[in-house]
C-alpha cells in the first residue's frame, strides 16, 4: 500500500504519518527528514541539499525524487509506504507517477487532511516553547501548570520560532492552497483522494484516516 498524506502547515500530518505507519506497518517516508539525514551523511547529494536549504533556496525536484526512488527501493518499503510532506506540487506529483510507473508501481490513495485555516494559524502562532529544555507548550492548548515556569526542567525563558506569526502563517496557508489545490484535483481524476476532517484529537483524527484508508470514502 502506498499512500500521500496532504494537509495545511500545524495539521498533525507527521504525527498522523507515525501512528499509520505502525497501523498498516508501512514506512514513513517524510523528504524533510531524508534531506536532513542525507546532509548529515555527507553525501554529495547531501551536501548539495544543505547547501541549498542553508541559502534558503528551494531543492529541486529532480533531486528530491531521486532521494525518494533510491528510498523506495530499499526492502522496508516493499510492503508499502506514506509520504508525509510530498508531493507539494503538480510537477512533483507527476514526477513522482513517473518514477513509480518506471517500477510498476501506483500510488493507492491520497489521504487529505482538511482543517479551518483560522484553526490552523490559532496553532501554530500559540506555540512556544522552554528555552532550556525544548518542552512543547500552547497558549490555548497546553500551558505550563504555572505562568512562566517550564514543567519539565523549572526553567523560566521561552521562546517562540520567528515565523510562528499569525501574519506568516496565513501566506503559508495561501501558499499551500495555491500549491495543492491542483494536486488534488490531479489525484482526484484518478479516484484516489480521501478527504478526512482534521478536527479533533490526534486518536480520533488517526481513526478517521485508518477508516478512509480502509473504506476508500470521504470520512467526516
Amino acid at each position: 500500500m502506498r499512500l500521500v498524506l496532504l494537509g495545511p502547515p500545524g495539521c498533525g500530518k507527521g504525527t498522523q504519518a507515525k501512528r499509520l505507519q505502525g497501523i498498516f506497518g508501512i514506512v514513513q517516508l517524510s523528504t524533510g527528514d531524508m534531506l536532513r539525514a542525507e546532509a548529515a551523511s555527507g553525501s554529495d547529494i547531501g551536501l548539495e541539499a544543505a547547501a541549498l536549504m542553508h541559502a534558503g533556496q528551494l531543492v529541486p525536484d529532480a533531486m528530491i525524487i531521486a532521494l525518494i526512488k533510491a528510498r523506495v527501493d530499499q526492502p522496508d518499503c516493499q510492503k508499502g509506504f506514506i509520504l508525509d510532506g510530498f508531493p507539494r506540487t503538480l510537477a512533483q506529483a507527476e514526477a513522482l507517477d513517473a518514477m513509480l510507473a518506471e517500477r510498476h508501481l501506483d500510488i493507492d490513495g491520497v489521504l487529505a487532511i482538511e482543517v479551518d485555516d483560522e484553526d490552523i494559524v490559532t496553532r501554530i502562532a500559540g506555540r512556544f516553547s522552554c528555552s532550556r529544555c525544548g518542552a512543547l507548550y500552547h497558549d490555548v492548548f497546553h500551558r505550563p501548570k504555572q505562568d512562566g515556569l517550564c514543567d519539565v526542567c523549572g526553567a523560566t525563558e521561552f521562546t517562540r520560532r520567528p515565523d510562528d506569526t499569525a501574519e506568516t502563517v496565513r501566506k503559508r496557508l495561501q501558499a499551500y492552497h495555491a500549491q495543492t489545490v491542483p494536486i488534488i484535483e490531479y489525484y482526484g481524476r484518478k479516484g484516489l483522494v480521501r478527504s478526512v476532517d482534521g478536527f479533533g484529537a490526534i486518536a480520533e483524527i488517526t481513526e478517521k484516516l485508518t477508516v478512509a484508508i480502509r473504506e476508500g470514502t470521504r470520512v467526516d
